[in-house]
């Protein structure tokens, strides 16, 4: 699962709000899941197939996938390229046919990565630490070596309709700019959002000359610093099609609270003061008396990752036209500049394996599913859903086709023990969530609300770009028995030091049942699913109820 829609998230929205300098110009979380479904009982067919799924499958796959020799499975790296090769050569085995480019298995993505070879900041005699006390912000122009005046302007707000103006009496034109991160107290924060208000004010000081721009303790509401600068101090991915920033953008800085103080030593007043006189309305900016040193040096490489796509033909002549998918992503962070590992294990090799011993169930069974069903191995996911983006924006299979998508990603909470409960994301957009709760009621399931909704786990997967265009989505996650708070608490945890990081690797304390557990749910869905006489739907109430294929743009996220 990746953070660009809340934890990733906040710095892939932080990304978002730069962009929006060039292009702007000024969900239904927390709802009841879908009504309860009568549970209707599992047919003689149905429990075969379930009893078939293989937890050595699972456990095998996963291995693999997170062992050293795959290198984290890095977008656009070696070990993303063995990992693709293993996933076609899985599919291939289990007489998947190729659904990707040129009667392969593969649909070759051409991006562009961006490593720093060099980030450096000095304040007068001070050198502050990239990583500890600053780390760049995207979007990366280019190389840059700055040497010019600090000051500090507030909020950098020049707003008369709030009786701010943060700018009075300054020339920002070849200054480096410090200020805080918005909004200030007397705006509201769903206020400042709404009107791009931090966006048009970065706006304004690219318009007005700045050297370079300095936000002074960037967190995030689910975030720390540290946490941020791990991110954004890594290699960037982006699709090779994307536009590529211009030049005459300044350099983006992040400092950390404790770092700014160093910005102050010479200017008179200590951080504190000047952060007080910034909350006044009557605040004019302070010169820091002493000169910033900026230089950044950037590699930029262009390669290519692939998706892995395999086709089960469907059995009903007029049905297997339309076309199930289950899809999972395969990339992890791959292989540091520092030859670390970032196995990926939990996020996302289980969801890899849960797919492919669905594949394994549907593609040995003696009657097939009357649709078709894809079996959709995305990469790039960890960077923004770049894979499946791509997928459904350069469909294998036509998109007005596509019934739905069942999307296995998540963190590794169903290996904590047998699963007894699911959370649906989605559940309440389309009659995926009914056909859910059918399935979790036919074996013995509870269906609970989403118990991190701050999360917004909903918008961080690769079903989310199948819901963006049109098609029914769902992503489904396994929690075991006990109270919420037992397990949350353990997953929080886990954010907090393996979420990301070379240290998710398979542990031996995992409860294999649990996997085996999501598989057989999403297993028994899918199939039914394939065999209804029409494809699922959007509810009327649902924001994303629109026709498959749509080129229109999503609601936005709340």
């Amino acid at each position: 699962m990746n953070d660009s829609i809340n934890r990733r998230s906040r710095t892939q929205q932080h990304l978002a709000l730069l962009l929006a300098i060039l292009f702007v110009t000024s969900t239904t979380f927390g709802l009841p899941q879908s009504a309860p479904a009568p549970a209707r009982a599992l047919s003689a067919t149905e429990q075969q197939l379930l009893d078939s799924i293989s937890v050595a499958t699972i456990k095998e796959t996963v291995n693999a996938l997170a062992a050293d020799d795959m290198q984290g499975r890095g977008t656009a790296q070696p070990g993303g390229d063995k990992a693709a090769t293993y996933l076609a050569d899985r599919f291939a085995k289990l007489g998947l046919k190729p659904l990707g480019d040129k009667n392969s298995y593969l649909q070759p993505i051409k991006f562009r990565e961006t490593q720093f070879l060099q980030t450096t900041f000095t304040a007068g005699s001070e050198t502050l630490k990239a990583g500890t006390d600053f780390f760049v912000s995207p979007p990366y122009s280019g190389d840059e070596n700055i040497k010019a005046d600090l000051v500090f302007v507030a909020y950098g707000l020049a707003a008369p309709f709030v009786k701010r103006n943060d700018l009075n009496g300054i020339d920002v034109r070849g200054k480096i700019v410090l200020l805080r991160d918005g909004p200030p107290p007397e705006i509201n924060k769903d206020q400042w959002k709404k009107a791009h208000a931090q966006a048009v004010v970065m706006r304004t000081l690219i318009g007005r000359g700045a050297a370079a721009i300095i936000i002074v303790g960037q967190n995030t509401e689910t975030l720390t610093f540290p946490e941020i600068a791990d991110y954004l101090t890594r290699r960037q991915v982006e699709p090779a099609s994307e536009t590529e920033m211009p030049d005459f953008l300044p350099p983006f800085l992040s400092v950390s609270d404790a770092a700014a103080d160093k910005l102050f030593a010479a200017s008179g007043v200590t951080k504190a003061e000047a952060f007080a006189k910034s909350q006044r309305d009557d605040f004019t900016p302070i010169d820091l008396k002493q000169q910033g040193t900026i230089t950044i040096k950037l590699k930029k490489t262009t390669g290519t990752s692939n998706n892995v796509v395999g086709l089960l033909e469907g059995s009903d002549p007029k049905l297997k036209s339309e076309a199930l998918v289950y899809s999972a992503h395969y990339d992890a962070y791959g292989l540091s500049s520092d030859n670390r590992i970032y196995h990926g294990a939990a996020d996302n090799a289980l969801g890899v394996a849960e797919m492919l011993s669905i594949a394994e169930v549907l593609t040995r069974a003696e009657s097939k599913p009357r649709r078709s069903i894809i079996f959709l191995a995305v990469t790039g996911e960890e960077y923004g859903g770049y894979g499946s983006d791509y997928w459904v924006k350069n469909p294998t299979w036509k998109i007005k086709e596509v019934a739905a998508d069942l999307n296995l990603d998540g963190m590794g909470t169903e290996v904590y023990g047998p699963v007894k409960a699911l959370v649906g994301y989605g559940a309440e957009h389309s009659t995926l969530g009914n056909l859910m709760n059918e399935v979790a009621a036919a074996t013995g399931l509870r269906v609970i609300p989403d118990p991190m909704p701050e999360e917004k786990s909903f918008y961080r997967s690769d079903h989310y770009f199948f819901v963006k265009k049109g098609v029914p989505g769902i992503m489904i996650l396994g929690a075991p028995d006990g109270t919420t708070e037992s397990w949350t608490d353990r997953l929080r945890k886990w954010e907090k030091t393996d979420y990301h990081q070379p240290t998710d690797i398979v542990r031996p304390d995992w409860d294999w049942s649990g996997p085996r557990t999501v598989a057989g749910v999403m297993l028994l869905m899918g199939v039914r699913a394939a065999n209804a006489e029409s494809m699922p739907e959007w509810l009327p109430s649902s924001i994303f109820n629109r026709e498959r294929g749509t080129d229109k743009p999503a609601p936005p996220e709340p």
